[in-house]
């Protein structure tokens, strides 16, 4: 099966187009599929994101306020795309090329270099509730974490930190240690400063 150019008829295979991608014509017209491929829509505390190679930071602020945010760094458009598309994500990016490349119809485009400008950005657009979900994912690799008994936290932890500290999470991919502390009074001052409540 093949895709034909509206404006000069030359044809293309119909695989250059998986996922939405759109090509550019010998002629120059923008050649892709019409049918524009969008992710079931979910209701706004259950959307998760995929942000593109430029958002990393974003993409760490997002999973503090606890939304499920994939990222990858050296990740590819095609690859981004396809992933995104599969498992129903919201594409964030800040390559204004990439909705014109690829045809998806679920994406945010995103305005500001500041990561936390870009995250009051994201919040306002899809409406989250950023301020129920705080630190229930782990910043580095995006999994929910799991409570951790104190005792258990104490062997791993310097004994400054165990000191006098009664809730623990552990990251069950990584094996990261997670505590309320100095660290996360800060973000959560700066996300109220920039998202406003508490």
């Amino acid at each position: 099966m093949s895709i034909p150019c509206p404006n000069c008829g030359r044809e293309y295979d119909v695989t250059l187009f998986q996922f939405g991608r759109s090509i550019h014509c010998t002629c120059g017209t923008r050649v892709g599929l019409e049918v524009k491929l969008a992710p079931r829509r979910r209701a706004r505390d259950e959307r998760s994101f995929f942000a593109d190679a430029m958002l990393g930071r974003l993409a760490r602020w997002l999973r503090a306020v606890g939304y499920d945010t994939a990222y990858d760094a050296r990740i590819e458009d095609v690859e981004l795309v396809r992933r995104a598309v599969e498992e129903r994500r919201t594409i964030l990016t800040r390559d204004r090329g990439l909705p014109v490349e690829w045809w998806v119809d679920d994406y945010l485009l995103v305005e500001s270099e500041t990561p936390l400008e870009q995250l009051a950005q994201v919040v306002r657009h899809f409406g989250l509730d950023w301020s129920g979900r705080l630190f229930m994912r782990c910043l580095v690799c995006n999994t929910p974490l799991e409570e951790m008994a104190p005792e258990q936290a104490r062997i791993q932890v310097p004994p400054r930190i165990a000191e006098g500290r009664k809730s623990f999470a552990r990251c069950p991919s990584c094996g990261r240690i997670y505590w309320e502390g100095s660290h996360t009074a800060r973000m959560r001052r700066r996300l109220e400063r920039t998202l406003g409540g508490s």
